[in-house]
């Protein structure tokens, strides 16, 4: 059984897949300025998870090395094409995967090594970072959707039936 916040992140994931689902390639690449869009978004999303997941934790695993270049913090703002964001976006959280389900209560509170150092924060901090970014992120992406004037966008944090959330290993 994956450790809760791995849990935690995949209720997150399948909360963005479900609320983003169906933005059209226009209204994907739009951008209300200073805003980035939603395409921007999900690339994003998926680097930040090649960081952590793929490279960090993987020995320097990268399967889009440029991907932090189109969409990373503090780079020029982009419009890439949605299919190419989602579908990057799903291969770097299916490669992911394998390594969330090893985490433990004890590998949680470890770090990486990275360029020869330890991170200074521990896996744990960055399982609970990266389901924060999303849920920043698809509020922002619902405010776009909202000023492109979108109807019945579907509200943050549905159902959590289908999810079995266990607190203890």
């Amino acid at each position: 059984m994956p450790h809760p916040l791995v849990t935690q992140l995949r209720f997150t994931r399948s909360e963005f897949v479900r609320v983003l689902t169906g933005v059209s390639p226009e209204d994907a690449v739009y951008r209300a300025e200073p805003v980035n869009s939603i395409s921007w978004i999900v690339g994003h999303l998926a680097n930040q998870e090649q960081r952590y997941w793929l490279q960090r934790a993987q020995q320097g695993k990268l399967l889009y090395p440029e991907l932090n270049d189109q969409v990373g913090t503090g780079k020029p703002a982009s419009t890439p094409p949605i299919e190419k964001m989602w579908a990057v976006w799903r291969e770097i959280t299916l490669a992911a995967d394998p390594y969330l389900d090893t985490l433990t209560s004890q590998t949680i509170e470890t770090c990486f090594e990275w360029q020869g150092k330890p991170a200074t924060e521990n896996i744990g901090t960055l399982l609970l970072r990266n389901i924060y970014h999303y849920w920043y992120h698809l509020g922002e992406a619902c405010a776009i959707l909202q000023t492109l004037g979108r109807q019945n966008i579907p509200e943050i944090v549905g159902s959590m039936a289908a999810w079995q959330f266990k607190m203890e290993e």
